[in-house]
């Protein structure tokens, strides 16, 4: 064994936990409006906080949702949610 390696089944056994990451490139998921909590929109909007949408992109909003049609993998999701899904809570998250 190299002494390089680190020894297996010893640690203090501290999970960390990675820190998200905020969307700011031009990827699949920057052509899309997402599905977000409409309290969380808001919150971003008055302190900046990135926000999770159902899809599970990271970014801070700041561009108009009309503008872009809707995430696929939001819609399928927010439709899967059933009855309970009927908007309440839910709204279309800024792109």
């Amino acid at each position: 064994m190299s002494t390089l390696e680190p020894e297996r089944g010893t640690g203090t056994g501290t999970l960390v936990e990675p820190t998200p990451q905020t969307s700011h490139g031009d990827g699949d998921h920057e052509r899309f409006a997402h599905y977000v909590q409409k309290d969380k929109i808001m919150a971003s909007a008055l302190d900046g906080t990135p926000v999770v949408a159902l899809c599970g992109k990271v970014w801070v909003p700041g561009r108009d949702p009309k503008k872009y049609p809707v995430c696929p993998m939001c819609k399928e999701i927010y439709e899967s949610m059933g009855e309970g899904g009927d908007d309440k809570g839910k709204g279309k998250g800024d792109k």
